[in-house]
């Protein structure tokens, strides 16, 4: 499929295509959604896009953009796009001091908020925010919050002021903004997505048109959908993964329904719109897997033991399937027909009672999540293998992939017509990917391993260039992880499989992905913590986790001080770091340290601990600069991290 230029000129092309087929559905005020076309869309897209140049907005200017998905975010991103102007976005769960930063070094003079609350935030230190001068507010702005921005020199605009802004004709806007998206080119930035960071600056991401595009003109190769397909929308909008399946979902003349990563509202939402598409992060689908677990675990008795047996009879039909049909993963060649053989009895004694589940049990979940379904999509983290097979089992198409912010942001992703388990899909048709060796995160070697070698993973723009133009105003961070001939350092390590898949393992840098597919820096609350007296030493873990997680190495001498100051008895320090009184202390010390009274997010709580006696060593733990070698630490202490996570 032939792709264009630039993304208001992909989207044109679609409303020209299919102006009559749904583009957006949303909640209106009585909860109920509303259905939007495609040439309704571009409609106020470009009367959007008007009341924007008359405001004064122009080519090249960076619009803050501080709000979750919704009908309202695709309108203005895409006529801020049409002005040739740049978005920079965030959502609103995110601090007050990130806003501003981001505000202030992107140079913004315009922003767009969601609600009066995320302005507020802005407010409460409009010093940091000098250039600052126009705020819109989708949600209808409280008059405290307007004066109060009025009084620090910054003008406050509704969203439906903006849409009436410009008194031409539709006609007249039409010729004027359409002009104007003419003149943008493929390779101008579209977007600066700042990354998340507690460990000093993060830095601006920026993606050019031609960076999304280079995939959508691919993605057809991947995703078998038909015009008219709903795409269910719930993931933060402004994180690169849910931005590009927008843009995926409008160059395949699909609709978005806007819903929200909460189990109850997504039932709902997924039976009134029957969607054939979800994109979630590996926390959304283990909670709505768990939901599932919970409803069934509530009706007890018969209901509750077939759903326990069929679902392990579909986990182990579906094993058997995918060996049948050469869905599995492998790192060394081997025969297709042993393979087959292998699967072949188990396939055949399996089928029909797999077949009997499917119609007592399977098929009505299924209907409640819409009945529609072609497959769930999960990217932002590594998908738990439980997780992958429970949605297998219930007969859904699991489609994992891989991706960072840095490549606009998908590496990879496992096919529609025919995914492999265990991975996280074929190399995306517009990149290369090679694997080099490492140590500490560093390339020893530029030379590509073989498949099944664990390294580094590098990669590069093909035909199309999907890799950001650079860090904003960072070209000597860019340097860092851009060489000379294009490769980007993702900073994650994996391997090939023999026929092109990547298996990720880890990650070379410290950044930590929890299940949800927030990213926590490390280093900052480590420091936090280890402020404490009773604290030597911390680590943080969670990595594809629900929650954090921490070793911690007390301080002795602070630690048994303590113990006679309180009367606690023991015989051993191992049994003084068991005894309840410590524990207690240590908990009440990281909920002091780290909390958001101190600029910490509710993501970066420290949930559960484990205590080690012993003091990090340098050549065991640490490094000859007494720095944490955390692979390490993750090898040694491997019990008391799985400790940490088990289920209560």
């Amino acid at each position: 499929m032939a792709i264009e230029r630039t993304i208001p000129l992909m989207f044109k092309a679609r409303v020209q295509a299919c102006p009559d087929i749904i583009a957006q559905a949303s909640k209106n005020e009585k909860g109920e959604f509303e259905k939007f076309t495609y040439a309704r869309l571009y409609k106020d897209v470009i009367q959007f896009a008007a009341g924007l140049k008359k405001l004064g907005i122009r080519r090249a200017d960076n619009v803050a953009f501080f709000s979750d998905n919704r009908r309202e975010w695709l309108i203005a991103d895409l006529a801020i796009l049409s002005l040739g102007a740049i978005d920079v976005p965030r959502g609103k769960d995110s601090m007050a001091a990130e806003l501003r930063f981001i505000t202030s070094f992107a140079g913004c003079v315009f922003g767009i908020f969601e609600n009066s609350r995320q302005l507020e935030k802005i407010l409460e230190k409009v010093s940091d925010v000098p250039l600052l001068k126009t705020a819109i507010v989708i949600d209808k702005p409280e008059e405290a919050v307007t004066q109060k921005a009025k009084e620090a020199g910054i003008e406050v605009h509704s969203f439906e002021e903006i849409m009436d802004l410009c008194p031409d004709s539709y006609e007249k806007m039409l010729a004027d903004i359409e002009k104007e998206i003419e003149l943008t080119k493929t390779d101008d930035v579209a977007t600066i997505i700042f990354t998340s960071g507690t460990t000093g600056t993060p830095k601006g991401v920026m993606l050019t048109h031609e960076n999304y595009l280079a995939q959508l003109s691919v993605v057809d190769q991947v995703l078998c959908t038909k015009p008219g397909d709903m795409w269910l929308s719930v993931l933060p909008v402004w994180h690169s993964f849910e931005r590009s399946v927008q843009y995926f979902a409008l160059y395949l003349k699909s609709g978005i329904a806007y819903s929200k990563p909460v189990a109850a509202v997504m039932l709902n939402d997924l039976a009134a719109i029957k969607p054939q598409y979800i994109c979630g992060v590996p926390r959304l689908w283990d909670g709505l897997g768990n939901a599932v677990i919970r409803t069934m675990r509530k009706k007890g008795g018969i209901a509750y033991a077939m759903f326990k047996f069929f679902l392990s009879v579909g986990k182990k039909y579906q094993w058997a399937r995918d060996r049948m049909l050469g869905r599995v993963c492998h790192f060394k060649r081997k025969s297709r027909i042993i393979e087959w053989f292998i699967g072949l009895l188990p396939f055949i004694f399996l089928t029909p009672l797999n077949a009997l589940g499917n119609v007592l049990v399977f098929k009505k979940i299924r209907e409640k999540l819409g009945g529609r379904i072609k497959a769930v999509i999960s990217g932002g983290g590594s998908l738990q293998k439980d997780v992958d097979d429970f949605y297998k089992a219930v007969g859904l198409n699991v489609l994992e992939g891989y991706g960072i912010t840095e490549a606009a942001p998908v590496l990879s992703v496992r096919l529609e017509k025919k995914p492999r388990s265990n991975c996280v899909g074929l190399v995306f048709p517009s990149v290369e990917i090679k694997i080099v060796a490492e140590k500490g995160g560093q390339i020893i070697s530029n030379d590509p391993l073989p498949a099944g070698q664990y390294g580094l993973i590098l990669a590069r723009s093909k035909n199309m260039r999907q890799i950001m133009k650079g860090y904003y105003n960072r070209q000597d961070l860019t340097d860092l992880v851009i060489d000379k001939d294009g490769w980007l350092n993702t900073g994650d390590i994996g391997a090939l499989t023999v026929d092109g898949e990547i298996k990720i393992t880890g990650r070379a840098k410290d950044t930590i992905v929890l299940l949800g597919g927030e990213n926590i820096e490390p280093m900052l609350i480590e420091q936090a913590l280890c402020s404490s007296d009773y604290i030597e030493s911390a680590m943080l873990v969670g990595q594809d986790q629900k929650y954090l997680g921490a070793l911690i190495v007390p301080s002795k001498e602070f630690i048994q001080t303590y113990a006679g100051e309180n009367n606690i008895v023991y015989a051993s320090y191992e049994q003084l770091l068991e005894a309840p009184e410590i524990q207690m202390l240590i908990r009440s010390e990281i909920d002091r340290l780290v909390n958001a009274e101190n600029g910490f997010r509710p993501c970066e709580k420290v949930f559960k601990f484990m205590l080690v006696p012993e003091s990090f060593q340098v050549g065991r733990e640490l490094s000859a600069k007494q720095e944490m070698i955390r692979f390490k630490i993750n090898e040694l202490y491997k019990a008391q991290i799985n400790k940490i996570f088990a289920e209560d």
